[in-house]
């Protein structure tokens, strides 16, 4: 013990108290204020929510919805990752890029965008109608939710999936292939259960983002309300009277989403399997109609995935008079978007640049704990640094606005409190890809470097910072695209001074003004799709797999 009571010692005990503040205790508050009342303790708000079937069928709805994006995801997303896996795709490389860049912008901006295709005076509802006659099913509600979330999530399975087949070795499927196990059957019963825990593990994301996204229902719901819908207009709109009430369902929501993630967790361990890839599977040349299914279930994907944002990217160059769009086009959306939003467009860079650093320096330093200096403590800070993947961002920004808005910590309104939500939230990104790196360097360099008179922080700058460098560049990146695009934190955060991109968006679909918004909606897009050829440059990367994160 005396000899690990050094410098890093400190470091974990300053992260650990620094997490218990700022996580923990909120949520701890968020607790205490799901039981009190007037008179003190009381579990009313509970009685509250059990007694009326209205609440009920919001939990139903948000079961519905995730559930059905999960498995919708999964249907889609595993045999596309087998696909271009195993088949030899036409310019797959980039088809592998526009898979992942189709997954990074905004959920609400993809229902945005199918508003203006298959909404009542959609483009594709107004051609099939006037054209053909044929009168499409309404795209809001239930329906309109799982269309854009499946869309929007199927890369996140696709990418963990595609991952895990490169660790199957192809000697396994000829050994099938040789007893006549093909097709569907040796998808079902070779490989399936090979991946299983990947797919468990893609699984829980897409059900985690689901059932915390709260653009997508508020702006295609139309009534279909959904738990985060319930606790954001519960806390905002009773402020100062139900926040009681949002503070006990969000300690349920929490509770559901932790039983979730241990059981996820406790099948994929019970179901993993080591396997070493002595000869990966190689993508073979088909001939036929099963090419042709092939190259057509690719493709139909990608221009799914990809229709909304092009014609949102084609709607930014329309005229506009007022709200509404004129024949020609213009740059008008745009100068308006700079000159009325601008400062938007600047909090989004400062706030999600401020947050990255904090990132990037606290990861790293996590990372470094965790992995080299295990124990009860640093196993606990691990724990610790993952709840916020738990966690819905909307309770996440309650549970920030009811803790700090009072002395001694006055955080309420302040840019402060954003940058810490963004932190939290994305921090587990950056940590996990600097460990997956860390646990491939060789503690030997740092021991040399250290008996040659370094100290064990020089160690650390010279030696294993450069050497994981690759590991925290991949995880930032993809902090940063998930900062730019985060909404559910920010809507509960926000003041006028502090309002991101993602909440001038959201705002100026909800006042009509779709040129604006659409120019805003363009520009996050080229923000994002730059991030993430940043990305493949640094880590020289090439493909959608994040077998690392």
């Amino acid at each position: 013990m005396e000899k690990r009571r050094d410098g890093w010692f400190v470091v974990t005990i300053a992260i650990s108290i620094l997490y218990a503040v700022f996580l923990l205790y909120p949520l701890l508050t968020l607790l205490a204020k799901s039981v009190s009342g007037p008179d003190g303790l009381t579990l009313a708000s509970f009685g509250k929510f059990f007694s009326s079937k209205y609440y009920y069928g919001v939990i139903t709805n948000s079961l519905a919805v995730t559930v059905s994006v999960t498995l919708c995801a999964t249907l889609v997303a595993v045999p596309l990752a087998y696909v271009l896996t195993t088949v030899k795709i036409r310019f797959a490389g980039v088809v592998q890029i526009l898979i992942l860049i189709s997954s990074t912008s905004a959920p609400f901006i993809g229902a945005y965008s199918w508003i203006l295709l298959l909404g009542r005076s959609g483009v594709i509802t107004k051609f099939l109608a006037n054209t053909f006659g044929i009168h499409l099913p309404d795209i809001y509600g239930f329906s309109g939710i799982l269309l854009v979330l499946t869309l929007q999530l199927t890369p996140l399975i696709y990418m963990y999936v595609s991952g895990a087949l490169k660790t199957v070795d192809a000697s396994l499927i000829e050994a099938s292939e040789s007893m006549n196990c093909t097709g569907v059957k040796k998808m079902f019963t070779i490989i399936a259960p090979l991946i299983l825990p990947t797919i468990l593990a893609g699984g829980l994301l897409v059900f985690m983002r689901a059932f915390a996204d709260f653009g997508t229902p508020m702006l295609i719901g139309e009534g279909f309300r959904t738990v985060p819908v319930l606790i954001f207009n519960e806390f905002i709109s009773e402020m100062g009277e139900d926040e009681n009430f949002a503070a006990a369902i969000s300690v349920m929501v929490v509770l559901f989403a932790t039983t979730v993630f241990l059981v996820q967790k406790f099948i994929a361990e019970k179901k993993a399997y080591k396997m070493s890839s002595l000869r990966p599977i190689e993508a073979k040349k088909f001939k036929g109609i099963k090419n042709v299914c092939a190259h057509g279930f690719v493709y139909l994907y990608i221009i799914l995935a990809f229709m909304p944002q092009l014609y949102v990217i084609y709607t930014s160059f329309l005229k506009t008079s007022g709200k509404i769009f004129v024949k020609g086009y213009a740059f008008t959306s745009y100068i308006t978007a700079f000159s009325k939003i601008g400062d938007a467009i600047q909090n989004s860079f400062v706030l999600g640049l401020s947050a990255l650093l904090v990132i990037v320096v606290t990861a790293s330093l996590i990372a470094y704990v965790t992995v080299r200096r295990p124990g009860a403590l640093t196993a606990a800070l691990d724990i610790s640094t993952m709840f916020p993947y738990i966690v819905p961002g909307s309770i996440l920004g309650i549970s920030l606005l009811v803790t700090f808005n009072k002395d001694p910590i006055y955080l309420s309104g302040t840019a402060f409190i954003l940058i810490l939500a963004f932190t939290i939230r994305r921090l587990p990104y950056t940590i996990r890809s600097s460990s997956a790196i860390l646990h491939q360097v060789s503690v030997s360099t740092e021991e040399a470097a250290i008996s040659l008179g370094a100290s064990k922080f020089k160690t650390f700058t010279r030696i294993t910072f450069p050497a994981i460098l690759p590991g925290v560049f991949s995880g930032a990146i993809l902090s940063w695209i998930s900062i730019i695009t985060e909404l559910s934190t920010s809507v509960i955060l926000y003041t006028t001074a502090t309002r991101t991109m993602t909440i001038a968006i959201y705002t100026e679909v909800l006042r009509g003004n779709y040129g604006v918004a659409a120019a805003l909606s363009s520009i996050l897009s080229l923000i994002t799709v730059a991030s993430l050829l940043l990305f493949f440059k640094l880590s020289g990367r090439r493909s959608g797999d994040i077998r690392a994160i």
